[in-house]
């Protein structure tokens, strides 16, 4: 049993401090892939030596410091390594002080420098997401292989290639200055995003939400927001995912199928979720004109705040879509934005705007349109028509529980007509 608790602990800690101790690690030793064996090291030291001798006081110190001392025991048996040991010892004899716990407010930028990094434009945009998750929030290769839906050995030369290239392009492991954060932080977010929205609706698999992934993005925002608080756009991302990920309780029913938001029971909405993010959405909106972040913040706040879809502001929504689609055009936003003019003008008004979309060929395969587009038609009473677009939606759906509720819909079609 005490094994156990050490092994238990041994976890807890590595997930808490695995991105402070690689950074670290890599600002020390300039060398993603010999911080990631110490790491690694240090916590197989951990557990071997803690069911013994107890959990330290300062369990992430006694990692770093143990990691610190793999990665030179590493050095030292390579002999390409010489010269760098040699440099590592003069650094030695400085007598770095091992790091103590941190304060609040006090946070070093180490992770905020791997951020950039995992992050950087030139590494392709698939391996960003994947090196972020393998190397700030601590999942293993298979773990991230899940994630992505690939097998363990695609997503494996995926992050080596990656490495590989930080270290050939010697992409600079540090925080870039004033002038470029408007031009890489957008980058950083939107890894942060992908990783969440992959999270909150499965592009394929057996189940609609991967709340770990979800529940990992949003941890990574934290630790970005704390990193860079005066960045209304990390506070407005950070803020998004809270408002969104309050609802995950009641997105499906017990037998897993999708619930709508209009049938959703907002009871089983976190509320305490939803009050932390609503504190975020002032902060991500003052200051000069809101970010896409933002502005999609303050659309899932007049969702979350609503009663009911009934009472739900819907006219605000549709203005916040007209501010999100000048500021960042995309298909995706003009087809959300028709799902609220539906909701505020009426059925009809919403399909005539998703038909205007219907060309686009980013759209063509993209199942939420094509169901959205079904839906509209059944409330119109166009019954044969709603019939053909939930065929196309089905064909479309990636996930067992998107096609299930797609069948059922169609199901309620047919028995609908004559």
């Amino acid at each position: 049993m005490g094994d156990e608790r050490a092994g238990a602990s041994v976890e807890a800690v590595f997930r808490e401090e695995h991105g402070r101790l690689l950074a670290a690690l890599v600002r020390r030793f300039g060398d993603l892939d010999l911080a990631e064996e110490a790491a690694s090291e240090a916590v197989e030291a951990a557990l071997a030596h803690w069911p013994a001798h107890g959990v330290p006081p300062n369990p992430g110190a006694w990692l770093m410091t143990t990691a610190r001392r793999k990665a030179v025991d590493r050095l030292r048996r390579d002999l390409t390594y010489t010269a760098r040991l040699a440099e590592l010892r003069v650094e030695a004899e400085r007598a770095e002080p091992v790091p103590q716990a941190e304060e609040p407010g006090g946070l070093p930028d180490d992770r905020l420098r791997l951020f950039f990094t995992c992050a950087h434009p030139a590494l392709a945009e698939p391996d960003r997401g994947a090196l972020t998750l393998r190397c700030l929030a601590g999942l293993t290769t298979p773990e991230v292989a899940r994630a992505y839906l690939v097998p363990v050995e695609t997503m494996a030369k995926r992050i080596t290639r990656a490495k590989r290239k930080i270290r050939e392009a010697r992409i600079p492991f540090r925080v870039p200055d004033a002038h470029e954060l408007p031009e890489r932080l957008p980058g950083v977010l939107q890894v942060l995003y992908s990783i969440f929205t992959e999270g909150y609706a499965a592009s394929s698999g057996p189940r609609l939400q991967r709340l770990d992934l979800a529940e990992e993005a949003i941890r990574l925002a934290t630790i970005l927001h704390r990193l860079l608080p005066a960045e209304r756009e990390v506070t407005g991302l950070l803020a998004l995912l809270l408002l969104v990920h309050a609802r995950r309780a009641a997105r499906t029913g017990p037998d897993g199928l999708p619930v709508l938001l209009d049938r959703q029971d907002r009871g089983r909405w976190d509320r305490a979720m939803i009050e932390e993010g609503l504190a975020l959405v002032p902060v991500a909106l003052a200051g000069g004109p809101p970010g896409p972040y933002g502005v999609q913040a303050a659309i899932a706040a007049l969702h979350d705040e609503a009663a009911d879809v009934t009472t739900t502001d819907w006219p605000q929504i549709v203005a916040l879509y007209d501010v999100l689609l000048a500021r960042t055009p995309s298909p995706i936003v003009a087809m959300n934005r028709a799902v609220a003019i539906a909701m505020r003008d009426g059925p009809s008004a919403g399909l005539d705007l998703l038909d205007r979309l219907a060309d686009d060929p980013r759209l063509r395969d993209h199942h939420p349109y094509l169901a959205a587009r079904a839906d509209l038609l059944a409330r119109l009473g166009r019954a044969p028509e709603a019939a053909d677009a939930y065929r196309l939606a089905l064909d479309a759906a990636g996930t067992e529980p998107d096609r299930a509720h797609l069948r059922a819909r169609l199901d309620a079609i047919r028995e609908e007509r004559p």
